[in-house]
């Protein structure tokens, strides 16, 4: 439920009317969350709805706009939503997570309130706690361009959302157990396409819908809990336009990996035969590859879509190489009326480098994961709370973990990770995973351009292959087995 207000007041000086607009429009959200039960792969699990909806409504929204969203939580346990990619400009209490956001108590509502300042792009909501993820309770995010800022292709004939994921039958208190009892959630049970799965027998309900000769715009998001997905659609090629909040080069491709917490925006042109077509997400670097279908179906089409299914690529480096792929379009405009490379990141001097390597060990019979040697743990005081409170040094303490990773970085200790930044420095950050499974990292308020990947260890020699031209300005980076990648960025966005 939405509604647009537009604040307005008006004054009478020396018997003339005088409107002076109080700012950008609002929009209202009422969300109830409640337990339903989900099917995804054919098997009833307990889900999380969001007003009787799995996946969650979409929350459409046009840059700048001001987001009014009162969450009522119906479940017997705290829930927590945060909004991923959204900056929160010096408002991140609003972010949604728990070091930030006390999560709402069962029975209770809390609203949030956030502005899209000077953003565009596809994102998504999610919770946060309790394995919530799992079984629901996740939408999808857009910011369209304002009318008066040009986009670099032409209005599509629709605007869906794909939202694709892992899927395990457990249900959320089953994984949460498992996770605290120390072991691993193991290999999913199956994938979703927007919370369905086609079954082909010719009586699948298409996911979406296409007239011959036009061009659909897609937001493909992975909202999945650990796998990365390739998507693909029967018969068609995708433009990408679009990545977290950026304009691309356009290029085409016949299948797109989407790893964890990434979006994408793709133009979808309907140009076969009329009929039924299959869209197909399928994992990636998984022992056993799962793959599941939807339908797309043309209006007036005869036919049911072909069972040969167009092949998934196979091995990293395919992977490793398409990011290589994204570029940033320069000359197109964003939220702003200037062009998005008229921000020559290329020729800042680096003032802080940060290199997190992430390791997996058992502590106390528990696999925890670290960054640097430190495993994170939850304080009993919010890490926000405390800084508001001035009791801060009662609560953490700054710094826990080197600019660098210990030369002996097997050993674990346990304790909240906060790391000080200073306002307007331009930091190098480089992600090493010496594990065997893929990582990817979001990072919140803030874009940041994702400039190199390789394998193997990174060193400063490594600078000299960094993209300082045409980076994709993004919020999330996956790191490969064995490989290590960098981002930059200005930390220019205060708070935590």
């Amino acid at each position: 439920m939405a509604r647009l207000m537009l604040i307005s007041m008006l004054f009478l000086l020396a018997g003339s009317m005088l409107m002076v607009q109080g700012g950008d429009p609002t929009l209202f959200f009422e969300w109830n969350v409640t337990y339903g039960t989900i099917a995804p792969l054919g098997v009833p699990v307990k889900g999380i709805l969001i007003n009787g909806q799995f996946p969650g409504p979409n929350l459409n929204s046009t840059t700048n706009n001001n987001i009014v969203v009162n969450v009522f939580n119906n479940l017997d346990e705290p829930f927590l939503v945060t909004w991923d990619g959204v900056q929160h400009r010096k408002n991140s209490w609003q972010d949604g997570v728990l070091e930030t956001n006390c999560p709402i108590p069962p029975g209770k509502n809390y609203t949030y309130k956030f502005q899209v300042k000077d953003q565009i792009g596809s994102y998504m909501y999610y919770p946060v706690t309790a394995m919530h993820k799992a079984v629901g309770g996740f939408g999808g995010l857009r910011v369209n361009s304002r009318l008066l800022i040009p986009v670099p292709y032409a209005d599509p004939a629709d605007d869906y959302t794909l939202l694709v994921g892992d899927f395990f039958n457990k249900g959320h208190t089953s994984l949460k157990k498992i996770l605290d009892s120390g072991r691993n959630l193991g290999r999913c049970d199956g994938v979703h396409l927007n919370g369905k799965v086609a079954k082909g027998d010719g009586k699948d309900e298409p996911l979406f819908t296409m007239e011959a000769g036009k061009t659909y715009k897609y937001r493909i998001c992975n909202t999945g809990i650990k796998t990365s997905l390739n998507v693909r659609f029967q018969g068609h090629t995708m433009k990408l336009v679009e990545m977290e909040g950026s304009h691309t080069m356009q290029n085409d491709y016949d299948s797109l990996d989407v790893h964890v917490g990434q979006c994408f925006s793709v133009l979808v042109t309907a140009n076969q035969e009329p009929r039924d077509y299959y869209v197909v997400a399928s994992t990636r670097f998984t022992r056993r590859e799962v793959t599941a279908t939807g339908i797309i179906r043309y209006k007036n089409g005869k036919g049911a879509a072909s069972s040969e299914l167009p092949p998934p690529p196979v091995g990293w480096a395919w992977s490793l190489n398409q990011f290589r792929t994204f570029r940033w379009n320069l000359t197109s405009n964003a939220a702003r009326p200037n062009p998005q490379g008229s921000y020559k990141y290329g020729s800042i001097n680096i003032t802080r480098t940060i290199r997190l390597a992430n390791t997996a060990q058992r502590v106390d019979g528990k696999l925890r994961y670290a960054l640097n040697g430190v495993s994170y743990v939850e304080p009993t005081t919010p890490l926000k709370l405390g800084e508001y409170y001035g009791v801060a040094d009662k609560v953490f303490k700054y710094d826990t973990i080197p600019d660098e990773p210990p030369s002996d970085n097997t050993r674990v200790t346990l304790a909240p990770i906060v790391l000080n930044m200073t306002h307007r420095n331009f930091v190098e950050i480089i992600f090493e995973n010496h594990e065997t499974a893929i990582q990817s990292y979001h990072l919140s308020g803030y874009s940041f351009f994702a400039v190199g990947m390789d394998i193997g260890k990174w060193s400063p020699e490594k600078r000299m292959n960094y993209n300082l031209l045409d980076a994709v300005s993004r919020h999330t980076i996956q790191v490969f087995p064995n490989s290590w990648s960098a981002i930059l960025l200005t930390f220019d966005n205060c708070g935590m």
